[in-house]
């Protein structure tokens, strides 16, 4: 998995999976399907195709997320905020919604 959060492997699917050291590799320099190796008996061997859509889709979900990443860089501290909602009803401005809408703007949604 990578620093991000973002499978790029079929094992991340596996680690997820299931709870403890219920697979392995035979050849752990060659992390194929091919090399599974189911170590629990309770468990059942997931299919290859199983294991590859499921990494497909984390990935696709993953990467429809990326604006939403973006965006929370981006927006003021939860402080600062606060700070400008209680402004703007104190004063009738719009501090928090336009600081918003700039990173909104700059990072729309997918």
């Amino acid at each position: 998995m990578e620093d991000s959060g973002r499978y790029n492997h079929i094992e991340d699917v596996l680690v997820n999976l299931h709870d403890g050291q219920w697979f392995g590799w035979s050849d752990v320099n060659n992390k194929i399907y091919a090399n599974l190796v189911i170590h629990d008996d309770s468990k059942d061997k997931p299919t290859e195709k199983s294991l590859t859509d499921a990494l497909a889709k984390q990935q696709s979900d993953f990467d429809a997320q990326e604006y939403a990443r973006k965006r929370q860089a981006e927006y003021p501290p939860i402080g600062d905020q606060l700070d400008m909602i209680y402004k703007d009803m104190k004063n009738g401005t719009s501090t928090h919604a336009d600081a918003v809408e700039v990173v909104k703007t700059k990072y729309p949604k997918g």
